[in-house]
């Protein structure tokens, strides 16, 4: 967290709360360090020490309801003094690829952003929050991170900015940047841990009942949930190699397939998918067996040979590397803890 307020006084966490936004992400964060916040002050022997955190739910707009994602109401108060941390909720997105009419209507927020930024403040998007800090030039030349699912849109429309497109939580400078929906928890997490130190964040996560912060969003990653592709060559490129995903990989086979060269193919590929063919069918061979060993339970073994893979060091090697854990734990995740039946 590069900009800390002195610790005799309470860090200023302002949450920015916008038409759209997810209430739930802009929640996380306050009741998080709400709970941060008591657990500091039990068995304090100094009464009436500040608590840790002081969490503001604030607008660029004017004070008082803002309607967001579902069309429920919050209340949030004009942002006034510059705070410590300035907490951005991602946003409501119902259709892939409309990000220009969406952002469009947030340029109060994306000025709020920059005059933040420009007096100090560190900014902290949560899940689809970095399209805003983005769009408002906050990233350039930065690493980031945002939702898996749209990483391939935010790094097409913000070519300046270094995505990472499987972290949890990426920090750059004064920007802060975070994966998914229930990533506010990491993130918020991860502001205790910097304000308080590991023994509070351990604390606030377990009475919470939240996990250690996450290090990858790999695990969670399902690419049928991903928006569709709206580039032909690839699509078709993909849906080959889908329907051989057990098959050895044969390049020159796929270029014959889509009447190209094999260098066309690697040319074209990459530009439209931003990876190589191979590169895009190990990793839909590690989702397909991630979903056999979460769905069915079945063996890793079995896992690995329905994909196409005969030795099984080598997949477990790819596949602890493509998802973020091993095979093993993916499949003991999905386990149902003995005692518990289906209703």
């Amino acid at each position: 967290m590069p900009r800390t307020a002195p610790t005799d006084r309470p860090l200023d966490v302002a949450v920015l709360v916008y038409p759209g936004c997810m209430g739930v992400e802009a929640f996380a964060m306050a009741d998080v360090l709400l709970i941060a916040n008591r657990l500091a002050g039990a068995g304090r022997s100094a009464p009436g020490r500040a608590p840790p955190f002081s969490v503001r739910l604030v607008t660029a707009r004017q004070e008082g309801p803002v309607r967001v994602a579902g069309g429920h109401a919050i209340h949030a108060a004009r942002l006034g003094r510059t705070p410590d941390v300035l907490v951005i909720p991602g946003l409501e997105l119902q259709l892939p690829g409309e990000w220009d009419d969406l952002l469009a209507a947030l340029k109060p927020e994306c000025t709020v952003l920059r005059r933040a930024a420009r007096l100090g403040a560190a900014l902290a998007g949560v899940c689809l929050g970095s399209f805003l800090m983005a769009e408002a030039g906050l990233l350039d030349r930065r690493r980031a991170t945002t939702a898996w699912p749209f990483a391939g849109d935010f790094g097409l429309r913000y070519p300046q900015v270094r995505v990472d497109p499987d972290a949890v939580i990426v920090e750059d400078g004064p920007a802060l940047t975070s994966g998914a929906v229930s990533s506010a928890f990491d993130l918020s997490l991860r502001l205790v841990e910097r304000r308080c130190g590991a023994r509070l964040a351990r604390a606030t996560g377990k009475l919470a009942l939240l996990h250690a912060p996450r290090a990858s969003q790999q695990p969670y990653t399902d690419r049928s949930l991903m928006p569709a592709a709206a580039t032909p060559f690839a699509k078709r490129a993909q849906d080959w190699l889908a329907a051989r995903l057990a098959e050895p990989y044969r390049m020159d086979a796929l270029a014959a397939a889509l009447h190209v060269s094999s260098r066309t193919l690697l040319r074209r590929f990459r530009d439209e998918a931003g990876t190589t063919p191979l590169a895009w069918l190990q990793s839909a061979r590690m989702q397909r067996a991630a979903e056999l060993l979460e769905g069915s339970g079945c063996a890793v073994l079995e896992a690995a040979h329905s994909v196409g893979y005969g030795d099984l060091p080598t997949f477990s090697r790819l596949f602890t590397r493509l998802r973020g854990e091993t095979p093993s734990a993916c499949r003991q995740r999905h386990r149902r803890p003995r005692g518990v039946q289906r209703a």
